[in-house]
């Protein structure tokens, strides 16, 4: 079975691969998508800035990844790098220190970002990106225990946010309402 990348005469086995430019591709369309899952887990436009050129880089230079993989990958770089430059487990930092909010922010989302880190990473991760409290764990490199209850926090604030029609309105307005309309039903 080939794992690395093939660089002789056999460039078929290659092409099952991602290339630099299906990274790229994936990157330019999706760019506003994937720049909010940035701002969400650092609450902070300069470094998810940071994390989304930091997510690209490590998916066009790092280990070869199935074209049909691409996509995910280039979502967990983020993640990865995120997790790294934020650091979800240390002593929390005050909301105004870590946060400069971007110009045209939606009101849920910047409501999403002040939350404590750890809850904000969680809820990302867990609800709108559809890891498992198990995946979210070992990613965080915490007890199975804390991502449980920071999901479940996350989800309190979440309803109470859906509390009235103006804020239930702002919710499905978010590109990610889908995935809390089922964190809602669970």
């Amino acid at each position: 079975m080939q794992i690395f990348r093939k660089k002789d005469k056999d460039q078929g086995r290659a092409t099952e691969y991602a290339t630099c430019r299906d990274f790229q591709k994936i990157f330019t369309e999706d760019m506003a998508g994937l720049h909010q899952l940035a701002y969400l887990l650092t609450a902070d436009t300069e470094r998810a800035e940071a994390c989304f050129v930091a997510g690209l880089d490590e998916s066009i230079h790092g280990n070869p990844v199935f074209k049909q993989w691409a996509r995910a990958w280039s979502k967990r770089s983020i993640i990865r790098n995120a997790i790294k430059m934020m650091d979800p487990l240390a002593p929390q930092r005050t909301v105004e220190e870590k946060r400069t909010a971007g110009t045209n922010e939606h009101p849920v989302v910047a409501a999403v970002a002040a939350w404590p880190i750890l809850e904000r990473f969680v809820f990302v991760m867990a609800v709108l990106e559809g890891y498992s409290p198990r995946e979210c764990s070992t990613l965080l490199g915490c007890p199975l225990q804390d991502v449980l209850t920071a999901k479940s926090s996350a989800l309190q604030k979440l309803l109470g946010m859906n509390g009235g029609a103006e804020s239930a309105a702002d919710l499905q307005a978010l590109p990610w309402a889908a995935a809390l309309a089922r964190a809602q039903a669970i």
